[in-house]
This record gives C-alpha cells, sequence and structure tokens, in this order.
C-alpha cells in the first residue's frame, strides 16, 4: 500500500499570528542583544541623560497643550511631563544612544532661545514653580462684601462719581487702541500659544501696573480724566484715573471689564468668565508673575460669573481689596 502523506495548511489567521509572533520574539532577541551591548555604568549614564531631556521638554511642550484643569486641578503640565517621558523611553527602547541626539537638540534650541529673549531656561524653571504653585500654593480668596450678598444695592448709576466715570471709559479711540496693542505684546509672547488673549490682557495690565504713577486731584474737584490724557500726560491719575485707563485698554483689545467703587477708592475688574476660565486665568497669573510667589488670588463671583481685582495696589491681578465698603458698581 502506498503511504499516506498528509500536508497540514495553516490557515490565514493562524499564520498572521504566527508571523506577528515570530517577528515579535525576534525583536525581543535583538533587544536583549542590544542591551548587553551596555554595561550598568552606561545604561545608568543613558538614563540619567533621559531624565535631563525630559526635564526641559516637558515645560515646552506644555506651551502648545491648551490648559486641563479637572475640580480645581491644573493637569496640563503633568500631561506634558508623561508625554516627554513616553518620549524618551521610546528613544531608549528604540535605540538607546538615540537619546543624546534628543537631549543636545532640546539644549540647543533653549540655548538659541536665551539668546533671542524667547522661551529659554529660566521659563523652564517659572513654569514648574508655576504648577506647583497652581495646584498646592496658591488659595482662592472669595471677596464677601456688599457686592457678593446684595447686588441689587450696587446696580445703581445716579450718583454724579458714577456718571462722571462712565462717561470718560473710551476703548473705541484710536490712540487708546495703538497703545494697548503695542503694550499687550511686549511681555508673555512665548505663552500666547497656551493662553492665547489671557497672555495679551496680563501683558498690558503689567505694562500699566509698573508704569502708571500717583497724582492727587485738586483739592476742590474731582477729575475724571479719560484714557486719551492719562496716556498724554505719562501715566499720571489717581485711582479713578487708572480705572478709566485699565478698563478702557483692555476692551480695546477684546476684554470685559468693570470699575467698582468702594469707600474712599475705585479699582478695575476683569472678568474670567465660569469656574474653569478662572482656574485657566489664576494658573496663567501664579506662572507669569511668580515674583513673589502668590499665595491667594482675590475675585468676586456672582451667579457662576467671576470677577478678578486689577488695583494698582497690587503687583499682580488678583490682588487683595482694599476695604469691603462696596457701593457702586459700573459695567461697560
Amino acid at each position: 500500500m502506498g503511504t499516506i502523506k498528509r500536508r497540514v495548511v495553516f490557515s490565514p489567521p493562524v499564520t498572521s499570528a504566527f508571523i506577528i509572533w515570530h517577528n515579535f520574539a525576534l525583536l525581543h532577541t535583538v533587544m536583549a542583544i542590544d542591551e548587553s551591548k551596555y554595561s550598568s555604568f552606561q545604561q545608568f549614564l543613558l538614563n540619567l541623560l533621559s531624565l535631563l531631556t525630559i526635564i526641559p521638554l516637558a515645560p515646552y511642550l506644555n506651551r502648545y497643550i491648551p490648559p486641563l484643569v479637572e475640580d480645581g486641578w491644573h493637569l496640563d503640565m503633568l500631561l506634558a511631563v508623561l508625554a516627554a517621558f513616553l518620549f524618551t523611553r521610546l528613544l531608549l527602547w528604540v535605540f538607546k544612544p538615540l537619546i543624546i541626539p534628543a537631549f543636545v537638540l532640546v539644549i540647543g534650541i533653549l540655548s538659541f532661545n536665551y539668546f533671542a529673549d524667547n522661551y529659554s531656561f529660566s521659563n523652564v524653571l517659572n513654569d514648574y514653580k508655576g504648577m506647583v504653585q497652581g495646584n498646592w500654593g496658591a488659595k482662592n480668596y472669595k471677596q464677601l462684601d456688599i457686592l457678593s450678598l446684595y447686588p441689587r444695592r450696587v446696580e445703581t448709576y445716579r450718583d454724579k462719581t458714577v456718571r462722571g466715570i462712565r462717561d470718560k471709559v473710551n476703548y473705541k479711540d484710536s490712540l487708546v487702541r495703538n497703545f494697548s496693542i503695542y503694550h499687550s505684546v511686549e511681555d508673555f509672547d512665548e505663552y500666547f500659544p497656551k493662553y492665547g488673549k489671557v497672555a495679551r490682557y496680563l501683558a498690558l495690565f503689567k505694562y500699566i501696573n509698573k508704569n502708571f504713577r500717583w497724582v492727587p486731584d485738586t483739592r476742590r474737584d474731582e477729575y475724571f480724566a479719560t484714557p486719551q490724557e492719562t496716556i498724554q500726560n505719562g501715566m499720571g491719575g489717581d485711582c479713578d484715573d487708572h480705572s478709566i485707563l485699565m478698563v478702557s485698554c483692555l476692551q480695546s483689545i477684546g476684554a470685559r471689564c468693570r470699575i467698582v467703587l468702594i469707600q474712599g477708592h475705585a479699582y478695575p475688574e476683569l472678568y474670567c468668565g465660569n469656574k474653569e476660565d478662572f482656574e485657566v486665568i489664576k494658573q496663567a497669573i501664579i506662572t507669569l508673575f511668580p515674583h513673589p510667589p502668590i499665595k491667594e488670588v482675590h475675585y468676586h463671583e456672582m451667579k457662576g460669573e467671576y470677577w478678578i481685582n486689577l488695583d494698582y495696589s497690587a503687583r499682580h491681578p488678583g490682588g487683595p481689596y482694599l476695604n469691603d465698603k462696596v457701593y457702586a458698581l459700573i459695567e461697560i
């Protein structure tokens, strides 16, 4: 009798699975051989270089990640650290020496930016400090006053002071608009990809806050200067002149603002939006105004709308209010 020959035919799924398993086993073997090329000391140095790549790469990538807030926690920087970690681990997994040119490239970009006055080493340190301060350091401080408790009492525009201030606010004038645009791009431009228009608002606040000088009115009358007058006179005036200038300038570049009158003083406020929007602006303030570290961010909130203090009495937005005796609210 003839010999019976049997032929085993693998079905396509079994064949595909076998090929995948075979390739994976081959890759594992190659990787094992690759690992054996390096001594323990060399592997330690390559892992250390990986860590030194992650540290500057994470905040650099974070500039292009939209702000992520969950239950008051700012997670975008943590996501950037994770992305940088996965990137470096991928390089080490594919071919360990690839981490060397990656590290050189990151340091080279930051070094070039240092001389180009762009995002560099100081920004890296500042971004880490901002993450720590935003998540664990600075606290929200809701102002409890008549504005928060009895909003109807501050919704009148009848008195002379309110009318005088409202009449002088002007955000459509070309001088005000050109002044505002020019000084809104002087600072924080490297953070525009992350914070967008908020970076422009805070840059403009920084310039006005830094350069405004207090000059009293005459003893006889209260004088309300237009924003054009304050710009042309060298940035001098009293609290209502500062408020008129700040509100006019910020609104000329798209912000929403109001002026709050309290006993013996007036100050501007910037509209943040809802709770999540407020947390984004809070993190931007902590990151962009790091000296001294911000411990509290003061704000008003009514019906889910958040407003932040822009008074010249503080060196950063969200500084403490001078007192709680609010008697008038002026929203333009």
